[in-house]
């Protein structure tokens, strides 16, 4: 899907449109792990000098990686992203029934947990209303369509709105 059809992209319109002050820094890659991430992570932070920081990863669990080193992993995300002086706005993420009850519920259980500790926010997982439309899915059942990013937009807009300090 070309980047400018991406709920991101279409997000940063929206607020540039409406002057809300904020820009939509897109700096996500499709399959990215937690480990990917964390890696490219400081240059990032340097570059762009966010506010805020939605962390919003769970390659790793559609790969099977042992749930410990995904916690770890994006508990160093979270400190990198402080030690920055942005705000971590944390995503709580799933994965589908099929990697059975033990692996996704302990996948599933780090979100909350991270949260916890660092005191974060928690935003929903924003697929949750996606997989309601199957029209909407890719034929992998696990990507939105190109047709879902305007709701997609949407969504996020409507969670992440109250958590960003428009003026500052």
């Amino acid at each position: 899907m070309p980047i400018a059809n991406a709920w991101p992209t279409l997000l940063n319109t929206q607020w540039q449109t409406q002057k809300k002050g904020v820009a939509v820094v897109n700096a996500s890659i499709s399959g990215d792990t937690t480990a990917q991430a964390l890696a490219r992570l400081p240059a990032l932070l340097k570059q762009h000098q966010p506010r805020w920081v939605l962390v919003e990863l769970g390659n790793d669990g559609l790969r099977g990686f042992p749930a410990a080193n995904i916690e770890q992993d994006l508990a160093k995300i979270i400190t990198l992203v402080k030690q920055a002086n942005a705000q971590p706005l944390l995503m709580q993420v799933r994965l589908p029934t099929n990697y059975g009850r033990r692996y996704t519920e302990s996948f599933s259980n780090i979100y909350p947990k991270l949260a916890e500790q660092f005191a974060l926010p928690l935003l929903p997982f924003f697929m949750e209303q996606v997989y309601l439309k199957p029209e909407w899915m890719m034929e992998d059942g696990i990507h939105p369509t190109r047709d879902a990013q305007p709701f997609i937009a949407d969504w996020m807009a409507k969670q992440l709105e109250p958590l960003v300090n428009h003026e500052s």
